[in-house]
């Protein structure tokens, strides 16, 4: 059967397209951000752009998702199954503070918070197309760990909260106002909140906290 023709070419440009919005969306913010700079930065016409995402909220729920895909990628079961509970709670720690620590990060959440007192929506499209969704994700991750006996979480959603909160601590505070933060401020900070969720969601057995799975 072939191929219909078109189709990989399809693909590579909606990947551009995501791409340059990304860029403009991340320097500019999305009310300084125009589909027509989107489309001449990607080399496709205004057009093209409509037709793939419908809309600039659209073009920036994708933009967002490209980001975050970093970040989802901690979250999934595939690659959380080796190593203690303990460890494999460090490594989605960790993930999870580098992810959001990053400068652009900041600077594009800055910008979102601010842009979002004029247009809700816009916050709302960040919510969904990110955080909501890599929440949802650990909270997979520690139902999963739950029905096997590693922990006892009866809420994930709210266990998946309280774990990111235990982690940013005041670091992620301290950063959007412009204090340095170390990499051994943050190892402290994540080992503490893997020590403290342990404590609040053991099975009860020290042998469940010690369990590898490798």
């Amino acid at each position: 059967m072939k191929k219909k023709p078109g189709r990989p070419f399809d693909q590579a440009k909606r990947l551009a397209i995501i791409e340059a919005a990304s860029l403009r969306f991340f320097e500019h913010g999305f009310a300084a951000t125009s589909i027509e700079q989107v489309a001449a930065d990607a080399g496709v016409s205004k057009v093209t752009v409509y037709n793939h995402f419908g809309d600039k909220r659209g073009l920036f729920t994708a933009a967002v998702e490209l980001e975050c895909e970093k970040m989802r990628g901690y979250f999934t079961l595939e690659d959380t199954l080796e190593g203690t509970i303990r460890e494999r709670l460090e490594a989605i720690g960790e993930g999870m503070i580098a992810f959001l620590s990053r400068p652009e990060m900041i600077q594009f959440e800055r910008r979102i918070a601010a842009e979002t007192e004029v247009e809700p929506a816009i916050g709302h499209a960040f919510l969904k197309a990110g955080p909501w969704r890599m929440k949802e994700a650990f909270a997979d991750f520690l139902a999963y760990a739950n029905e096997v006996g590693e922990l006892s979480v009866p809420d994930p959603i709210l266990g998946a909260e309280q774990f990111a909160a235990l982690c940013k601590g005041m670091g992620d505070l301290d950063q959007r106002f412009g204090r340095q933060v170390t990499s051994a401020d943050r190892a402290r900070r994540i080992s503490g909140a893997v020590d403290v969720f342990l404590a609040a969601y053991s099975t009860g057995s020290s042998a469940a906290n010690d369990r590898n799975f490798g």
